[in-house]
């Protein structure tokens, strides 16, 4: 991590964002016309648009395909990956560890593991299908963050980041665990279960689409705010409270805020790794470390990702689709062990 000042005599272009909002645009329209159905490009930018402006759109296959299916499907994809990304920017800046994201905290685990007790024991919300997976992965983040700063704050009561990685780790394996034992006693799911705990964006609509947009508004939104203080964390923790920021409160606010945010994303979607890891270390490279440009890239860096990796898993075997979680772990792993092996060798 940079100092502070160094931060501010950086050189940026804000062409760097036209940049990755053309290539977002882009790649969005690109995982809209391939799939199972090619659909030509202009068929696609037509129904889009008159889609968004309420103009009449001709009956047609492409029209349902586009706009029942992957449309509501693109959308959530694009809002997962930006809230996945910019969750591990804000906690890779928190912890001051470049191994961080948010899943390191065990909130993924723990919003996994409520979500798979839902679908499970088929607890559902009236008017809300999703809504009962929802509640119980909110619940459990909410829980799991709980019980990981308490355990931490019995072991160190200034709640350093080691110990809270360390807490987030132990707890992450034991509900693992768990997640298995119940795979394996509910029968009647194991094969739901088991595809969606890989990972999944299959038959999501624009309900979904709508809840993830307002959480990553909400959420993203709070994560900004608060740039200027992730920026004096990287001067470390005891400089940051002698500059004025307040540690705890700064931590817990962001440390919520993200589990909320993981929470949504998960109940929808299910466990889906290495996002919130690898995506902030490519926008760090387009923007530098500064968390007022580095926050924003993270989202549009985050969401051309998993649009892609969405798109490879749903057409690289076509017709079977991939879970999403396998190939965005087979790149996360391959980039957790560059980023392990420059961080060692930086010492």
């Amino acid at each position: 991590m940079q100092n502070p000042r160094q931060l501010k005599r950086e050189q940026f272009s804000p062409f760097t964002y036209i940049l990755l909002t053309i290539a977002l645009f882009f790649t969005m329209i690109l995982c809209i016309c391939v799939g199972s159905v090619r659909i030509s490009f202009s068929d696609t930018v037509t129904s889009v648009w008159n889609a968004v402006w309420g103009l009449p759109i001709p009956e047609n296959i492409a029209k349902n395909i586009i706009l029942n299916v992957r449309l509501p499907r693109v959308l959530c994809v694009t809002l997962a990956g930006a809230a996945l990304s910019i969750c591990g920017a804000a906690m890779q800046g928190l912890l001051r560890n470049p191994l961080a994201d948010g899943s390191t905290m065990g909130v993924s685990s723990g919003a996994a593991l409520g979500a798979i007790i839902a679908v499970a024991t088929g607890f559902v919300l009236p008017g809300l299908s999703f809504g009962g997976s929802m509640v119980l992965a909110m619940a459990f983040a909410f829980g799991s963050l709980i019980l990981i700063l308490s355990l931490s704050y019995a072991l160190d009561r200034s709640l350093s980041t080691g110990s809270i990685i360390l807490i987030g780790v132990i707890f992450t394996m034991f509900i693992s665990a768990v997640i298995s034992l119940i795979v394996t006693f509910a029968s009647d799911h194991t094969r739901t279960l088991s595809f969606w705990t890989m990972g999944s964006f299959s038959g999501v609509n624009y309900d979904q689409a709508k809840i993830l947009g307002i959480a990553l508004v909400i959420c993203g939104g709070i994560l900004i705010r608060f740039s200027p203080e992730l920026n004096a964390f990287a001067i470390g923790e005891d400089n940051a409270r002698h500059i004025g920021v307040n540690v705890k409160r700064v931590k817990l606010i962001i440390l919520i805020t993200v589990s909320v945010l993981i929470g949504v994303c998960v109940s929808i979607a299910g466990t889906v790794s290495f996002v919130g890891l690898i995506m902030p270390h490519i926008a760090r490279m387009l923007v530098g470390p500064n968390h007022k440009r580095l926050l924003p890239a993270s989202l549009f860096s985050g969401a051309i990702f998993l649009l892609l990796a969405d798109l490879t898993a749903r057409t690289l075997l076509s017709p079977i689709e991939l879970p999403i979680g396998v190939v965005t772990s087979i790149v996360g792993a391959v980039a957790f062990v560059i980023i392990f092996y420059k961080t060692r060798k930086a010492r």
